[in-house]
């Protein structure tokens, strides 16, 4: 730290002191709350907080600390919280630049979020993950970067846009505001020792740094391993047993509840239920839509779905708050409300809803009674990242038709069965129709066909296979949020509805689109890398409510089908996906045949 930073902060601590004992006026001073105090567990009547520098100078009674200047708000019995910290998300899942997700984010008392960018990691490697990072250095939301980890997400099994190696983390790690490795996803290869993998754990843990973690796996031998290499926290929990097993071996657990992965209701049992400690225990977002950040919220839904399942509010607060900050060794400066600390705080009505009226950030009232009042300035991205979808060529019907090695006139395929709110699939096969040479889709059976074509390097590869569970009974959709490398995703019943929608998404520069018998139902441009807009939240949040129209009028009942639709293809959560070279059996980490031809 230099010697100004040195002497600034010596200044901001001195003036801190000084309001405390009186000597110096505080800026702002909350009068007459209930105190949500995380250190103890307690809710402290008729307490103020004073502030100065935008920092807490004095909790209990201020009135001392009032001076001719200073901003009185009556908290009014209100509770005041700390501010709510999301440590597990990432912001191009909300189909929103880091700007517009800040808003919203606020406005339900997010603070502060540990944003995890491997999603334009995948399309642009380093340079993406800097934009991002810079564009929310400069918000009232606090964002920090915990540095991608697996860009592409395997090495052998798909065909990202960039690739980030050991260099590139221990790089990153250096960045003011980059607290840690993203959720590293290759457990196999942190298990089996890959070099890559190993190295880019040895840079976080050199740096101080967490490293987070990604284990769906029930082995738990490799479980150890996975913690042993250096891996701290997992938010790939579904059930109480798996919950269990990782905090008994000191890892800290990050309870999920996102748009479309309800893990809640589940896995807090081992709060509610195994009345475990709670100290290794964090709540977290993951993925979120922008429909959900208006109507239930963000951190603060999560929060709220503890306590429905049985949490005491403050506890669950903790788990929102000092919980995160200690994680991630920042809890001298956000999680809780003491002297020296961020002032980041809440008022809040009803701990049970966790609705705040009230936002204040480094000080500053952000958030009152239903308004934004921060400032946010302008982040434009450069025209490289507005244009990222590269095709060949245009696509015709006949590039999603997939050619049987049969002579009969039905085969039997491997397919893709996904699962309505897990980020989960299965395995299945099913007997097809085999017309004019070519597998047929069968919608009586629930299955359509699917591709996955490489749109970052204009390579025109192709790969087609079938998909279950969707109920999909016409038309098609497409996607470029297909993660974790970005590919452009079709499906649909038909090849001439699929090669409309692949066209016409790749003219808006990527995005997600919904056709049906030659005509366009909805779509939600994304030209910020193929996964964020550029629009604000509440054209987005309107787009993204024609595009789930548009699913249920093709026939899918599916809660946000979009957020499992762009999962179909993560070749690192089992058991099966779609990748641009072909469908890929995540269990053994290989590709597989579609067609089950008997030699």
């Amino acid at each position: 730290m230099s010697n100004y930073h040195l002497n600034k902060q010596y200044d901001i601590s001195h003036n801190l002191g000084q309001v405390a004992i009186g000597a110096q006026p505080a800026d702002l001073v909350i009068t007459n709350g209930t105190l949500v105090n995380v250190y103890t567990g307690e809710l402290l009547a008729n307490t103020d907080v004073a502030v100065r520098d935008g920092r807490i100078a004095y909790v209990g009674q201020a009135s001392h600390t009032i001076g001719e200047n200073t901003q009185v708000i009556d908290a009014a019995g209100r509770y005041i919280s700390p501010g709510l910290l999301d440590g597990h998300m990432h912001v191009e899942s909300t189909m929103l630049s880091v700007t517009e997700f800040s808003k919203a984010a606020l406005a339900k008392g997010t603070t502060a979020i540990f944003m995890d960018p491997h999603e334009i990691a995948n399309v642009f490697g380093t340079e993406g993950v800097r934009l991002m990072h810079e564009e929310g250095r400069g918000l009232p939301l606090k964002v920090y970067t915990t540095f991608p980890s697996c860009v592409p997400s395997t090495t052998d099994l798909e065909d990202a846009g960039a690739e980030l190696h050991v260099a590139d983390i221990a790089e990153g790690m250096s960045w003011d505001g980059v607290a840690g490795l993203g959720e590293v996803m290759n457990f196999p290869g942190v298990v089996h020792g890959e070099p890559k993998m190993t190295g880019e754990i040895k840079a976080t843990m050199q740096a101080g740094k967490a490293v987070t973690g990604h284990f769906p796996s029930d082995d738990e031998q490799q479980l150890q391993a996975y913690i042993a290499a250096g891996v701290t926290s997992c938010h790939e929990t579904v059930t109480r047993e798996q919950g269990l097993a990782k905090l008994r071996l000191g890892m800290h657990l990050m309870i999920r509840e996102g748009s479309a992965w309800h893990d809640v209701k589940e896995v807090i049992k081992v709060v509610t239920e195994d009345q475990v400690r709670t100290d290794n225990i964090m709540l977290v977002t993951d993925d979120v839509y922008p429909e959900t950040l208006v109507d239930k919220g963000h951190l603060n839904h999560v929060i709220r779905r503890a306590i429905e399942e049985g949490v005491d509010p403050v506890t669950a607060i903790q788990m929102g708050t000092i919980n995160t900050a200690r994680y991630f060794k920042l809890d001298g400066d956000i999680g809780g409300i003491a002297p020296g600390k961020c002032a980041d705080l809440l008022l809040i009505d009803d701990l049970r809803q966790m609705e705040p009226s009230a936002v204040i950030t480094n000080g500053e009232l952000v958030y009152n009674e239903g308004k934004l009042l921060a400032q946010f300035p302008s982040y434009v991205y450069p025209e490289k990242i507005r244009q990222s979808v590269h095709l060949a060529r245009p696509l015709t019907a006949a590039d999603f038709l997939l050619p049987s090695r049969s002579q009969d006139a039905k085969t039997k395929v491997n397919l893709i069965h996904v699962i309505e709110n897990s980020a989960r699939t299965a395995k299945a096969t099913a007997t097809l129709h085999v017309a004019k040479g070519m597998i047929q889709p069968d919608p009586e059976q629930d299955i359509v066909q699917l591709a996955c074509i490489e749109r970052h390097h204009g390579t025109g590869q192709i790969s087609l296979a079938f998909a279950q569970g969707f109920h999909l009974k016409r038309g098609a959709v497409a996607s470029t949020v297909a993660h974790d490398s970005h590919n452009l995703l079709v499906m649909g019943t038909n090849a001439d509805d699929m090669a409309l929608a692949a066209n016409e998404l790749a003219k808006l520069g990527g995005g997600m689109i919904a056709v049906c018998d030659g005509q366009i139902l909805a779509s939600v441009p994304m030209v910020i890398a193929g996964l964020m807009s550029d629009q604000p939240l509440e054209t987005v949040t309107q787009e993204v409510k024609q595009l789930a129209a548009a699913w249920k009028q093709l026939g899918c009942p599916l809660n946000a089908p979009f957020m499992t639709f762009s999962l179909i293809a993560l070749p690192v959560i089992p058991d099966i996906r779609i990748s641009n070279r072909g469908l890929v059996d995540v269990t053994e980490f290989k590709l597989i045949p579609v067609e089950l031809i008997e030699e």
